[in-house]
């Protein structure tokens, strides 16, 4: 009997650590997401799986391009979490014309757009400590356009990996560190 009850403490013991490192895990340093709507297609599909960095990438800075995950804002009163791609950068004016992004009157070269925007919007100044966030599928995604420059401080985490479907497993495309507006293009 002595053994028994050793055996179930030890066990005890390993599922209790097993799940403080699981908590530890999932609420500091990685977090899974699944992609309930088409806003970032193509990039994201629906239903895509997505590792998200909450840790490491607080020790970067966070850059244009980057696909982040966040609480949703106020303004659109959801309590859910948000996939976008950050377009603009604090103190950056950024204006949507003639179906191109430009930011600080230099026109945005987007690979990863399928559907240009088909709106007008700005020239709107992004605030300090603020991120102008857009889907990728421009026509459908509700966005930093109509809502506003995201609080930095809603902020989750960014996108690392995506791991289902097992045929697109792997990393989001990551654009260049360097990566500013293409040609010289004023709206």
């Amino acid at each position: 009997m002595k053994g028994f009850m050793k055996s179930l403490f030890e066990w005890v013991i390993i599922i209790a650590v097993a799940f403080a490192l699981s908590l530890v895990i999932r609420n500091f340093l990685i977090d899974t997401r699944i992609v309930p709507t088409g806003s970032m297609l193509p990039t994201i599909q629906l239903e895509d799986r997505l590792i998200v960095d909450r840790f490491f990438y607080k020790y970067g800075d966070i850059q244009r391009g980057d696909i982040i995950v966040f609480e949703a804002p106020d303004e659109i009163m959801k309590d859910e979490d948000l996939v976008k791609r950050v377009i603009g950068l604090p103190g950056e004016t950024i204006q949507v014309t003639n179906s191109k992004v430009y930011i600080n009157g230099q026109v945005l070269d987007e690979p990863y757009v399928e559907s240009s925007a088909n709106y007008e919007f700005g020239p709107y100044t992004i605030p300090e400590g603020t991120f102008f966030m857009m889907g990728d599928n421009r026509p459908i995604s509700y966005d930093s356009h109509r809502w506003g420059a995201l609080d930095g401080e809603k902020i989750i985490g960014k996108v690392w990996v995506r791991y289902w479907p097992f045929d697109r497993l792997g990393p989001l495309t990551k654009l260049p560190e360097d990566y500013l507006p293409g040609a010289v293009e004023s709206p």
